[in-house]
């Protein structure tokens, strides 16, 4: 598969990601972004969610998987980028998949009462995310620094890795914060930003 391919998986899986959340936040009446996880948007009673899963999430962690596992083939190899574009693959692509096949609670349960099997694998998934992905991140970042020509991505990759970690510790250090939706969705927009940063990336390389 040729680089503008690989670009347009990208770009098309954060798009239904992106489409997704936007349109699932507006279907719920008093649906708040800073104080509600995306997840509620297609938590396992809300009227759409089926579809937001089926036609969103799904579709987009499995676009997000194939990018990934390219992905690394089309930038300078090394054992440090391909552990981590493995790692978004799996913690984010993958991940984005199984959360969609399992959707949490009716608004997420986050006192964690009496959870369905469901909420049980979607939490875990979504923790394995938070922890791994930002990781991942950071090790692109970390195995682009022996490349001139990609100087800046890494930069770029190992600045959002450590941002992202220090939202995702304000993420879990109070998971009832009224600014707990905020937060995540900061952690989000820095991972899609990645993705088509080095989705232009690969676009723009010759091979």
């Amino acid at each position: 598969m040729n680089n503008k391919h690989t670009f347009y998986i990208g770009i098309l899986g954060v798009s239904l990601f992106v489409i997704s959340s936007i349109i699932g936040g507006f279907l719920i009446e008093n649906y708040s972004l800073t104080r509600q996880l995306i997840s509620e948007t297609y938590a396992i009673d809300t009227e759409y969610g089926l579809v937001l899963r089926s036609l969103g999430y799904i579709p987009s962690g499995i676009l997000l998987t194939v990018f990934s596992f390219l992905g690394f083939k089309k930038l300078p190899q090394s054992k440090l980028t391909k552990i981590g574009f493995y790692g978004i693959g799996v913690f984010y692509g993958i991940a984005t998949v199984i959360v969609g096949f399992f959707p949490c609670d009716s608004g997420c349960n986050k006192l964690f009462i009496d959870p369905s099997i469901s909420q049980i694998i979607h939490n875990i998934t979504g923790l394995l995310t938070y922890i791994f992905v930002p990781i991942s991140i950071l090790l692109i970042g970390i195995g682009l620094k022996k490349s001139s020509i990609y100087n800046r991505l890494s930069t770029l990759g190992i600045t959002f890795g450590i941002i992202s970690i220090l939202f995702v510790y304000l993420l879990f250090s109070d998971t009832n914060s009224e600014y707990i939706g905020l937060y995540q969705r900061i952690i989000e927009v820095i991972f899609i930003i990645w993705i088509i940063t080095c989705a232009i990336a690969i676009k723009k390389q010759k091979l």
